[in-house]
């Protein structure tokens, strides 16, 4: 892979103005001009010139969250996305040539097995079930037995969900039939990690519709979204995902398409863009990603029971991808504002990153953590009973984050959907 596969022309909309700096968190957290969008977009011009080592562009690119903030506050419409995309694409096409064998053969399992294969995520779902309700957990925690793995682990090891058991996930409907003609029929996007660890959500999330007055059904032969593949570099594998999802959800008549995962809504959406240049997808990729919503656009659409009040003062911790890539930032609220009894209270600078952006928590860890923890100065700030998230990563890091401040017993984190599902009497049996 050669540096003619960076997005060299894009970078010169870039006119070095600054305006994105007060909008990325890595810049706010290591004041590097290096790691700001206008540094890391000189850095791909520059390697892309040969005027510098592609060696020089790892850190940076490295170290970005990809949030996309930058996006939403250029003034010249630079598309960051697609230029961080094709360095980390290059930058893995690299690291491949001199990489050990047992390293591609572990992302490769990842990648291409572990994650699209649902046989594998339910095993390793049950294996947390198992561990969660036996006691084990408890035996561990009490030990200190974490204590011997490194602090990112341990230190998610104590936030994991209550995982489902394997016969209540088994046994879960699958179509949920309108109770009168069907206002919209939706397919539901249920995602690979979210199923695994938050599968009660998904559940809710379809109940939901249903009470809106939707026909859901959840089908089978859908996959993995890609989008952990496609911020890791792996482009081939992430459009392989992406025409596997295509080919299944074109099948069926749906309507729309709904997830309630931020982050693969994102993904799902630029379908189109991984097939810019392919006659044979490009078209059948656009109608897919037109047809994919966010679970509040629909939602907030149509009419749903609330009726039960919930006294509590909440605030809202939106995810980036939500916000800067879907470009769903009213609905969200707006839903969150139906519920009887809510007290909504604004985080300053509620916008900026939490550091969760996928797996980026796990592998830069610190960096993560500096990043968080400036966002839980303007969660404790409002003083909240509730957090409400709309991605799975922001719902993980946000509960690590009020373990960080030892806040565990005055407040909580929720996914908006149950916080919904409970102001409609809804639950997951």
């Amino acid at each position: 892979m050669s540096h003619e596969s960076l997005a060299y022309e894009k970078t010169f909309d870039c006119v070095q103005c600054g305006y994105c700096l007060p909008a990325c968190p890595t810049y706010l957290t290591m004041g590097k001009e290096t790691h700001s969008p206008r540094g890391r977009i000189h850095l791909v011009k520059m390697a892309a010139e040969g005027k510098i080592p592609l060696s020089d562009l790892e850190e940076p690119i490295e170290l970005c969250l990809g949030c996309r903030a930058c996006e939403r506050v250029c003034p010249t419409n630079v598309q960051y996305g697609d230029i961080l995309d094709s360095a980390k694409h290059v930058l893995q096409q690299e690291k491949k040539k001199t990489m050990p064998n047992r390293v591609k053969m572990l992302q490769n399992f990842m990648y291409q097995k572990a994650m699209p294969k649902e046989r594998v995520l339910n095993s390793m779902g049950t294996g947390l079930a198992v561990y969660q309700k036996s006691g084990l957990q408890k035996v561990v925690q009490k030990s200190g037995l974490m204590n011997v793995f490194p602090e990112h682990l341990s230190a998610f090891e104590n936030i994991l969900p209550a995982v489902e058991g394997p016969m209540k996930k088994r046994n879960r409907q699958k179509d949920y039939p309108a109770a009168n003609k069907p206002v919209y029929k939706v397919g539901f996007f249920k995602g690979c990690i979210m199923d695994t660890m938050f599968s009660s959500i998904n559940t809710l999330s379809m109940k939901l519709l249903q009470a809106a007055g939707c026909k859901v059904t959840m089908i089978d032969e859908q996959t993995c979204c890609g989008a952990i593949q496609h911020h890791s570099g792996e482009t081939e594998t992430t459009k392989e995902l992406a025409r596997r999802n295509i080919e299944a959800f074109e099948q069926y008549d749906f309507d729309y398409i709904v997830n309630s995962i931020g982050g693969c809504g994102a993904m799902l959406i630029e379908y189109d863009h991984l097939f810019a240049g392919d006659p044979d997808w490009k078209d059948r990729a656009r109608a897919f990603a037109e047809k994919n919503v966010e679970i509040s656009v629909l939602l907030n659409e149509l009419e749903l029971p609330l009726q039960k009040e919930i006294p509590k003062a909440v605030t809202y911790q939106p995810s980036c991808h939500m916000t800067n890539v879907q470009k769903r930032v009213h609905e969200p609220l707006q839903l969150l504002k139906q519920i009887p009894g809510i007290h909504y209270i604004e985080m300053p600078e509620k916008d900026l990153c939490c550091g969760s952006a996928g797996i980026y928590n796990l592998v830069h860890y610190d960096e993560s953590m500096d990043i968080l923890d400036k966002k839980m100065k303007h969660a404790t700030m409002v003083k909240p009973e509730v957090i409400v998230t709309t991605n799975p990563g922001c719902h993980l890091q946000m509960k690590l984050g009020i373990e960080r401040e030892n806040a565990g017993d005055q407040m909580e984190v929720v996914h908006l959907v149950e916080l919904l599902a409970e102001a409609c009497n809804i639950s997951d049996e």
